[in-house]
């Protein structure tokens, strides 16, 4: 079944051609953008979304993603009126509220690329960790020695301690609440690996990831740009770069990437 297909029955073909090919499902939450075009049908189109198996609640893009927290705001559209739902990917469970804490689950494929790179005994630094999927992902399916998660948002630390309990891994992942650039420091540890998820400005906090890396430590730089040459110079220290990887689309000309390096 596609969405296009089921929008048929409501759009002219005028309207089809602004129409919404596709959708993002958070546990039975579908989270759609709706053009201004179209707006005026937002209820109908989020009617239609509820034929989907598993869904019970559809709500719409109602603003960018805003502040340091990385939330945004929805519009209830169809269905149950909520925003707190279960995700489960890979097996893993995570409960969040969208309107509280960053959650993408287009990168669940790259958490699993992340993972399957992880060498049994590393130490893992997640910074901006959210909910905590990266943490928990990496604790329950490679073999660290130890996971440190830290998120700045109170709501995404207190739904991250939540997911760590769910999911049994609460000896292998500490989770931290506060700014990196405060925490980071205070803990007094050297990382094997070190993730930084955090797609906006993350090159700016590499200065924090130097002073916490091993010599050798392999670390994960999500970035937006417009190429792998763009998101490559905006790194501005000397590295051994060992990828680059496209891991979603920001805009018509802008993707989200993960450089993986190590500093020289």
């Amino acid at each position: 079944m596609r969405l296009k297909d089921l929008l048929k029955d409501i759009l002219t073909e005028e309207e089809m051609l602004s129409a919404p090919s596709a959708f993002d499902a958070v546990g039975d939450i579908a989270i759609i953008w709706i053009p201004d075009e179209l707006k005026h049908k937002e209820k109908e189109i989020g009617e239609k979304l509820l034929a989907f198996k598993n869904i019970k609640t559809v709500l719409g893009k109602d603003s960018a993603v805003e502040d340091e927290f990385r939330v945004r705001k929805y519009k209830y559209l169809a269905g149950v009126d909520k925003t707190e739902t279960m995700y489960i990917e890979y097996g893993r469970r995570y409960k969040v509220d969208i309107t509280k804490a960053y959650f993408s689950p287009r990168l669940g494929n790259e958490r699993e690329r992340i993972v399957k790179l992880v060498q049994p005994g590393e130490k893992i630094l997640v910074m901006f960790s959210g909910i905590g999927p990266y943490a928990i992902q990496i604790a329950k399916r490679a073999k660290p020695s130890i996971v440190y998660a830290v998120e700045i948002n109170p709501e995404g630390c207190r739904y991250a301690e939540e997911n760590i309990k769910l999911n049994k891994c609460g000896g292998l992942v500490k989770s931290f609440c506060g700014d990196v650039r405060v925490v980071v420091p205070k803990l007094g540890e050297k990382f094997d690996r070190i993730v930084m998820p955090l797609p906006k400005d993350a090159e700016t906090f590499l200065d924090v990831a130097k002073e916490a890396a091993n010599p050798g430590a392999t670390i994960h730089l999500y970035i937006f740009g417009e190429s792998k040459e763009d998101v490559i110079r905006k790194i501005k220290e000397p590295v051994e770069i060992l990828d680059v990887v496209v891991c979603g689309s920001y805009s018509a000309k802008t993707s989200r990437y993960c450089v993986d390096f190590r500093f020289k």
